[in-house]
């Protein structure tokens, strides 16, 4: 089944960064079928022009291409197996791409599973946050058969502007732990440091100007510097979200024999604000345990 301007996708899960994504495609011209645990996170996509369905079943069977941005593996499991999922009722020769932070070994599994029904499965998870979403600035790291990347690949250049397929099946899912685990150990530095600059009686914003060039800078000291510095804690991404992020790559990293001491320490700092009541809170949050 080829993928053309006029494919019809099914995008399942509206939230946060589903939202925006499923947004681009619909400014792209792709006709889009949408469905979420929830029907009012959908409602601003029905209201431009979305299609509606009531069960993930409904959607596979009117989708020729269908895109998974749901939370936990265990929503990626329940949106894919069992009578009522993807992989039941997905026709023939579409596509299905998960592109939710997961297991890589469960995107192994759906792979195995696709291939025996004849249906191409990717897994490509993104990076860039709220914001790459919405910009449609999306890093996109994609595990899977190459004929399928390249005919998938219309579809993430509408949403994101870095994409690589990385190798077979899980390779997607590998890649963005690897992006976690920098991440991760980034931000403890970031909070460090931004707590270091007001406790020193430096202007915070005046030194994110001067080593945010340099060799200290990335995206989450320019990005969610300023967010630590303003006391915006918002959700770009949620520290719930992080732990369970951090939790897959610790797991993975233990079946491979690789001890990981700056995720552990993440882990535990993270797991200490959602005890404290910040599980909803953006990742910026983390300098709340300096102040």
């Amino acid at each position: 089944m080829a993928i053309s301007p006029n494919t019809v996708i099914g995008f399942v899960g509206t939230g946060v960064m589903g939202r925006s994504m499923a947004k681009n495609l619909m400014k792209a011209g792709y006709r889009l079928n949408v469905y979420n645990r929830t029907k009012s996170s959908a409602q601003e996509l029905i209201e431009l022009g979305a299609i509606w369905k009531n069960t993930v079943a409904e959607l596979a069977e009117a989708s020729q291409l269908v895109i998974s941005m749901v939370g936990y593996p265990k929503d990626v499991e329940e949106v894919y197996f069992g009578e009522g999922g993807l992989l039941a009722h997905a026709k023939e020769g579409s596509y299905l791409v998960d592109m939710t932070t997961s297991s890589p070994v469960l995107a192994k599994e759906l792979s195995i599973e696709g291939k025996k029904k004849s249906i191409h499965v990717l897994d490509a998870p993104v990076s860039g946050g709220d914001i790459g979403a919405r910009d449609a600035k999306l890093v996109i790291m994609v595990g899977g058969e190459a004929e399928d990347f390249n005919a998938v690949k219309p579809v993430f250049e509408v949403i994101g502007n870095n994409i690589i397929l990385q190798g077979t099946a899980g390779s997607g899912q590998y890649t963005k732990m690897c992006n976690q685990i920098t991440i991760a150990s980034n931000m403890i530095g970031v909070a460090e440091a931004m707590a270091y600059a007001q406790k020193s009686g430096l202007d915070p914003m005046r030194v994110l100007e001067s080593i945010g060039g340099g060799a200290a800078g990335s995206w989450s000291l320019s990005n969610l510097g300023p967010k630590m510095i303003a006391g915006n804690y918002a959700p770009g991404f949620y520290v719930k979200h992080i732990i369970k992020d951090i939790k897959i790559a610790i797991d993975s990293a233990q079946e491979m024999g690789l001890k990981t001491p700056g995720l552990d320490l993440a882990k535990s700092l993270y797991e200490k604000l959602a005890a404290e009541g910040e599980e909803d809170s953006g990742t910026q949050v983390l300098i709340k345990l300096y102040q």
